[in-house]
């Protein structure tokens, strides 16, 4: 258990830090995210942004991801939980335009202006502070494939077993500190969990 996700990022970086380096641009997934990958940006002495992804809840369970959106309309389906909740091709077609509307007004908050690093033939470090199904990570995923990055590092400290197999075929590389099979939520690898504000994220940008 990490004590919160200050320390988590310090014992990422110190992974990241024996194969990379300032050539890297270090990507927060807001909100939580953003606080290690700023620890990590400082650590490596690289870049630091964000890429705004935003979960598509299950129509009766909001916690259950069944898929989930990121920028330039990039868009991901859990097809396998989406065929077993029966949500088909129209009721994709509503969330999805719902939802890709969300994540733009967000990232217009959260930006305040600032435009996004161009990502292009550079290896990018994408940041979570923990990954359970990994939708949000996923489309994020396909949203550097479309950047046409370099490579794509994927940087958490506890990502679930299952997911990682899953995840593998999507990153260069995934670097974690571990890979429990027992995984509910990714608060109960912190002692310290604290909701993370809009504001936290603008400012650690600035």
């Amino acid at each position: 258990m990490f004590q919160n996700r200050e320390e988590a990022a310090r014992l990422l970086g110190e992974k990241l830090k024996e194969k990379y380096g300032q050539d890297a641009v270090v990507l927060g997934i807001p909100r939580g995210g953003v606080i290690l990958a700023k620890v990590v940006a400082d650590m490596l002495n690289a870049p630091l942004d964000i890429v705004v992804v935003k979960k598509i809840g299950a129509p009766d369970n909001e916690e259950l991801a069944v898929g989930a959106v990121g920028p330039d309309k990039t868009v991901y389906w859990e097809e396998k939980i989406c065929q077993q909740l029966g949500i088909n091709k129209s009721a994709k077609l509503k969330v999805k335009s719902e939802k890709l509307q969300e994540q733009k007004e967000r990232e217009k908050r959260l930006r305040e202006g600032k435009n996004p690093i161009d990502l292009q033939d550079k290896t990018v470090i994408l940041v979570d502070d923990g990954v359970a199904t990994g939708a949000t990570v996923m489309a994020a995923a396909l949203f550097l494939k479309k950047q046409k990055v370099r490579e794509a590092i994927l940087a958490t400290p506890v990502i679930a077993k299952d997911t990682l197999a899953k995840m593998k075929k999507y990153f260069t590389e995934i670097i974690y500190l571990d890979a429990p099979r027992q995984f509910y939520a990714v608060g109960q690898f912190y002692q310290d969990f604290p909701q993370v504000e809009d504001e936290e994220v603008r400012r650690l940008l600035s």
